[in-house]
């Protein structure tokens, strides 16, 4: 089995390898850099729904200035990812029923459309990488806690981005990345109230949606997606039911 990081690196999409919570950013770069790091580490859900973020504490911990680390909060609160407080600070938004069902159709929809534009376009060496990813993720998160690792979390992306790049279509997957960019907390919360023996393997969809793609079948592949991301969602359902009761 290929190591994580020789995967995540690996032809014929390039995704970004598993690195430590936002990590130094170049001065270079500084200004792209800070957003990416922020937005890669909200995508992965290393940020708590609710959670205060800190423009001094990002700062030191990006080892730049305060100033990148503004805009890039300005350019994450445009794109509904956090969320201005009246005190000036910025949060993470919080975890509400309303906006859960909103994320959830939200991405059912979308992402099983662009699976569909992505069916004739897929070939043998995607397939054998959506595989390769499968196992690989499977592999980490039998040695991870209870939490999804940022390496899982990396494979998870990886995973679906091969297949929606592979649809070809320059304004969907934005709006794709722009719905995981929000989903990102909620994973995160999920990842907490996940139990093996009612929620299954974490991987189980992926396996469906990779062996319908390799037969052709795009009803089955769009079916398991829409199952994959009901998934978590339906934790955190469960969850917020429990709480209610």
């Amino acid at each position: 089995m290929p190591r994580v990081k020789e995967l995540l690196s690996a032809p014929p999409h390039r995704a970004a390898p598993a690195r430590e919570p936002l990590s130094p950013v170049g001065r270079r770069t500084v200004q792209d850099g800070v957003y990416a790091e922020l937005r890669r580490s909200l995508i992965q859900g290393l940020f708590d729904p609710g959670e205060v973020l800190r423009i001094v504490d990002l700062s030191e911990r990006l080892g730049t200035s305060t100033m990148p680390v503004r805009e890039a909060l300005a350019r994450l609160i445009s794109e509904q990812a956090l969320e201005a407080m009246p005190n000036r600070s910025v949060r993470v938004p919080l975890i509400t029923r309303a906006r859960l069902e909103d994320l959830a159709r939200a991405r059912a929809m979308i992402e099983a459309e662009v699976l569909g534009l992505a069916m004739t376009r897929i070939g043998a060496e995607d397939i054998a990488r959506l595989r390769e990813l499968t196992e690989a993720c499977d592999a980490v998160l039998a040695i991870a806690d209870r939490e999804m690792s940022g390496e899982a979390a990396d494979l998870n992306h990886a995973f679906h981005f091969t297949i929606y790049r592979a649809a070809g279509s320059e304004v969907l997957l934005p709006i794709i990345e722009s719905l995981w960019l929000q989903s990102g907390p909620y994973l995160r919360a999920s990842a907490r109230y996940y139990e093996a023996g009612i929620d299954g393997s974490a991987t189980h969809f992926h396996r469906e949606i990779t062996e319908a793609i390799a037969a052709g079948d795009a009803a089955a592949a769009r079916a398991a997606l829409r199952a994959d991301i009901g998934r978590a969602f339906g934790i955190l359902r469960r969850h917020l039911g429990e709480e209610e009761a």
